[in-house]
């Protein structure tokens, strides 16, 4: 059987034999013509205001494999597969091989739990690379292996995602406890948890930290999913919930060359609702500058979400050996670091970022390889 044409006013509908139903405005049409799309490099190159929103084809006609749309008479029709329109109609998003569900995890995933994949296998195969990358997208977690002793080994892992997000602290880092620190990073002292550089404008996405040594007592680094608290505040205490995913917070970083600031809710959702970043750093949190009358509910959210991450419900601990390198998503995962005593032995971790789009691209990508 083939699909049914109806033509309206504003709209013409196609109903396929499976119940499948597309509305499909003119305008909408108009703008998607295949022709008005450059023919290499893919962009749109249809001008809107050529045509009034109320345009009207002179003429519409179903083909067994296409629908032929005639604007004006004598003019050549626009042509559209049925099959990519049936994909591709309106109110259907179009399907996203970067779309993968989070899964939420809690203290039970453990550092035995945390996804691990070796060196070799990323650098050298697209389906190693494209199953690393799957994994710690939906984990927002995982750990690679196998690494030679060189800053270059954990920087080549994260240059075959995509281009390194230079901030303020460089293309790279070195976290090493050092005199005269900017960061408490470059510290021996515990590091509560927390995502970094809420104070840029986009904090960078998906951190890379390969551990070169770490040899003294302490330097446990931790971890807690982000999403999971943020998810069980919604169940717990919605109030708490709308707060953090409303309300701005000032976040600032200030040395003797930057001053860099920002505002950022702790919890931001998607649009179809639900908990997509993270943002929280009690450090680069500014002078909070709401008003009085607004500051105990924000408090009072603000802290509950502290505890909870802070709490043995969530949280996983587990010590970096030389050789491994954590990587994680540092707007969703929430990491920080156990005290350690620098007079036991060396810790030395290099550190990079990869932005989530270079991410989701490389995904992308791998999966349109595979078809």
């Amino acid at each position: 059987m083939q699909p049914t044409l109806t033509t309206g006013a504003e709209s013409l509908e196609i109903r396929w034999p499976d119940g499948t139903v597309g509305d499909l405005p003119y305008i909408w049409l108009r703008d998607t013509d295949p022709s008005g799309f450059h023919p290499q490099t893919g962009e749109r190159a249809f001008e809107l205001t050529s045509v009034p929103l109320d345009l009207v084809p002179s003429q519409v006609e179903m083909k067994p494999d296409a629908l032929l749309v005639t604007w004006k008479e004598g003019d050549r029709p626009s042509r559209f597969d049925l099959a990519w329109i049936k994909a591709h109609r309106p109110g259907q998003p179009r399907h996203d091989p970067a779309d993968l569900a989070p899964v939420a995890w809690r203290a039970e995933l453990g550092g035995d739990g945390v996804p691990r994949h070796d060196a070799a296998g990323i650098l050298t195969s697209e389906a190693g690379l494209a199953e690393w990358l799957a994994d710690t997208k939906r984990y927002g977690l995982s750990i690679v292996t196998g690494l030679a002793d060189s800053t270059d080994a954990g920087m080549q892992v994260a240059r075959r995602v995509g281009f390194l997000r230079e901030t303020n602290f460089g293309l790279t880092f070195e976290v090493v406890s050092k005199p005269d620190p900017n960061n408490l990073a470059y510290t021996s002292d515990a590091l509560p948890l927390h995502t970094d550089l809420t104070n840029q404008e986009l904090p960078p996405g998906y951190q890379f930290l390969h551990c070169l040594a770490n040899e003294a007592e302490g330097g446990g680094s931790t971890f807690c999913d982000g999403v999971a608290v943020a998810e069980d505040l919604r169940a717990r205490d919605p109030e708490a919930f709308e707060v953090l995913s409303t309300v701005t917070v000032p976040f600032r970083f200030h040395d003797a060359n930057t001053d860099i600031r920002s505002r950022k809710t702790v919890i931001t959702l998607n649009t179809r609702g639900e908990v997509s970043e993270i943002c929280f750093n009690a450090h680069l949190a500014d002078i909070l500058d709401l008003e009085p009358a607004r500051m105990m509910s924000f408090y009072r959210a603000y802290r509950l979400f502290m505890e909870m991450s802070r709490s043995a419900d969530y949280g996983i601990a587990l010590k970096l050996s030389g050789g491994e390198m954590v990587v994680f998503d540092n707007r969703r995962v929430l990491h920080g670091r156990q005290a350690f005593d620098p007079s036991t032995g060396f810790r030395h971790l290099h550190g990079c970022y990869v932005d989530r789009g270079e991410w989701d691209s490389r995904i992308r990508v791998l999966d349109r390889s595979r078809v």
